[in-house]
């Protein structure tokens, strides 16, 4: 089984692939971790790779590839990435959502090196900017809406969930989907 996850910037998405892989003995992929890499090997900012890629698709077409072959070789794989469900179309899909107050003010807490900020509203600010360039490079490469939360198998607010029960929500319907296709076969 493949599990992509996605959602909005701070909703919890990266730190529930990392969960739910290590509690599945799945192994985990993250789109935004390879994206990174990306930049630093460049030499830049993950938000300078974004505003590149808004005029140039290598920002995205390497990495996107990448995951498209994983979900055609691979199996047992949870993966964080902003198009995961759709460059994995098989995949269980699911999509978090979350009120941008608690997103900013998890990214804040989070003090990621690449993304250290100094007030929430700058957080905020960054975020919307990701949020824009998302859905300008998607939209443009691969003619698709990003953040709509549509053809999910599974749409979840994470605003007043903490990780714990967010996991155990998300046990609970990969089992019952897995179940399901077991009776299907």
């Amino acid at each position: 089984m493949i599990i992509t996850i996605t959602g909005w910037p701070g909703s919890g998405n990266s730190s529930l692939a990392r969960l739910l892989a290590k509690k599945l003995g799945y192994k985990h992929y993250s789109g935004g971790d390879m994206r990174r890499k990306l930049a630093n090997k460049r030499g830049i900012s993950l938000p300078e790779l974004n505003k590149i890629g808004e005029k140039e698709s290598w920002t995205d077409v390497e990495v996107d590839n990448f995951l498209k072959e994983l979900g055609k070789k691979e199996d047992n794989v949870v993966l964080d990435a902003k198009i995961g469900n759709y460059l994995i179309p098989n995949s269980f899909k699911i999509f978090l959502i979350a009120d941008l107050d608690v997103r900013a003010k998890r990214v804040f807490l989070a003090k990621r090196h690449e993304e250290m900020f100094n007030t929430i509203e700058k957080v905020k600010k960054a975020l919307d900017e990701r949020v824009i360039s998302d859905k300008k490079r998607y939209k443009k490469y691969y003619g698709i809406e990003t953040y709509t939360g549509k053809g999910f198998d599974l749409v979840i607010d994470t605003t007043n969930l903490n990780l714990d029960t967010l996991l155990e929500t998300v046990l609970k319907k990969v089992s019952e989907h897995k179940n399901k296709n077991i009776r299907k076969a």
